[in-house]
């Protein structure tokens, strides 16, 4: 790999012999270590670019790294942050991460697992991943494994799922990764178009075909050229736009509205449903011939509820869009929100998701999101028994040792003791707090 690519890790230390070792350890390691020692330098550095990780110490000449961090926060986007703590300031690295901060280390560490824990936040924060391009739960990369398979060959792809997991995103990415991607990807949500402009919108109509029609119009079908076209909610195309489409599939050829003469048609077709077109076809709505014709590569895209790796991740990617986009302040999301958002159900899939954490992003006032920014509906609800909606100072706080319990848990891959030693407690500890927040057992599985 060249120099230029290896992951640039930022390391601000005040102290000389630890500076040298790591900026030593972490070049033999294949990285590329900037070393600053102040906090004043670290923030003009970050004036103009940004680093694959932050590495910092708690205590600095000029500042602490609580300040550096507060400071720096705005310009951080999705850069990982860890700590390097002694013993006396691990109070001060807990309420860092609680803050949005990453990761910490207590001094002194051993290198081996200190290697491991920026390795492991440099792989969770890559977008460039290419076997992640989806996602990165075991469900979403087998369907991604099945597109790479498919993505050159010609035959039909039916891509099902509920509304909003992602269709429309699965075949996009067919499109991006295939010999078709230089030309275009059509995509028509067949819902969206009225049952008589359909017909016309697919195929197209000659000038004249019917009243309106003043001049000649190219479907969506003709526009596609040599790419993909893509038909969303297919299962809401009215009888005889399914002939034509059956004709199209067998044939590989479409008249226009009004036409005469034969068009070929020489792009990909992929559709998209979140029916069940079998029972559609029972019913006699769709075609049995068209539903056999169209199901030749069934890909079937799982609801973001049996993805909870997937949730943070997709989190983390929206809300850096929105906040460049909208130049909002918000750039991280608090244990509270990782938490109550692992815990939510998704029942709108990746839509919803998106809609939420783009609200949030525009409502927010601070660096950070919370629970409440994710989920305002919940906020009226009395969830401590208080009658009054508004929660007691214990139970704020043991609702917020059980979200970051639940956060360094899914971290630390169900292993109790790792989690312990992420929290600096021990394992009796954190299983007798478990037990009274209430935090089952399968958590550490």
């Amino acid at each position: 790999m060249p120099r230029h690519d290896l992951p640039r890790v930022a390391i601000v230390e005040d102290d000389p012999i630890m500076g040298e070792s790591l900026v030593e350890r972490l070049s033999l390691e294949g990285y590329r270590p900037l070393w600053l020692t102040t906090g004043a330098a670290a923030l003009e550095w970050f004036g103009a670019q940004r680093p694959d990780l932050l590495l910092c110490d708690i205590r600095l000449p000029d500042m602490t790294g609580e300040e550096l961090f507060q400071a720096l926060l705005p310009r951080l986007g999705g850069t990982p942050v860890m700590f390097m703590t002694g013993f006396g300031d691990i109070g001060q690295a807990v309420r860092l991460v609680r803050a949005g901060a990453d990761d910490y280390l207590t001094k002194p560490f051993v290198v081996e697992e200190f290697l491991a824990r920026i390795a492991e936040l440099l792989r969770g924060r890559s977008p460039d991943d290419p076997d992640a391009a989806l996602g990165r739960s075991p469900a979403i990369r087998q369907v991604e494994h099945l597109l790479r398979r498919v993505a050159d060959v010609d035959s039909t792809l039916l891509i099902s799922g509920e509304s909003g997991v992602g269709k429309e995103v699965a075949a996009a990415f067919v499109h991006r990764i295939s010999r078709r991607a230089p030309s275009p990807f059509m995509a028509v949500n067949c819902a969206a178009i009225p049952p008589d402009l359909i017909d016309s919108e697919l195929f197209g109509h000659e000038k004249g075909a019917f009243t309106g029609a003043h001049a000649l119009h190219r479907g969506y079908a003709e526009r596609a050229g040599n790419g993909v076209l893509f038909l969303d909610e297919v299962g809401e195309l009215p009888h005889p736009v399914q002939a034509k489409l059956l004709r199209l599939v067998q044939e590989r050829v479409f008249f226009r509205v009004g036409g005469e003469k034969p068009l070929p048609f020489q792009a990909r077709l992929v559709c998209a449903t979140n029916a069940d077109l079998d029972g559609l076809v029972r019913a006699g709505t769709f075609r049995r011939d068209l539903y056999y014709r169209l199901n030749v590569i069934p890909v079937a895209v799982p609801p973001l509820r049996e993805r909870p790796d997937d949730v943070l991740p997709l989190l983390q990617a929206y809300l850096h869009q929105y906040a460049e986009a909208f130049g909002r302040p918000a750039q991280r999301l608090t244990p509270q929100a990782e938490a109550a958002a692992l815990e939510h159900d998704w029942p709108g899939n990746v839509r919803e998701l998106r809609n939420r954490i783009e609200r949030a992003v525009v409502l927010a006032t601070g660096p950070w999101i919370s629970a409440n920014d994710l989920f305002p509906e919940r906020h009226v609800v009395d969830r401590f028994g208080t009658g009054t909606g508004w929660p007691p100072l214990m139970a704020v706080r043991d609702e917020s040792e059980r979200s970051h319990i639940l956060v360094t848990l899914r971290r630390a891959d169900g292993q109790l003791g790792r989690a312990a030693d992420l929290l600096g407690v021990g394992r009796t500890t954190l299983w007798e707090k478990m037990r009274r927040l209430g935090i089952a057992a399968e958590q550490t599985e």
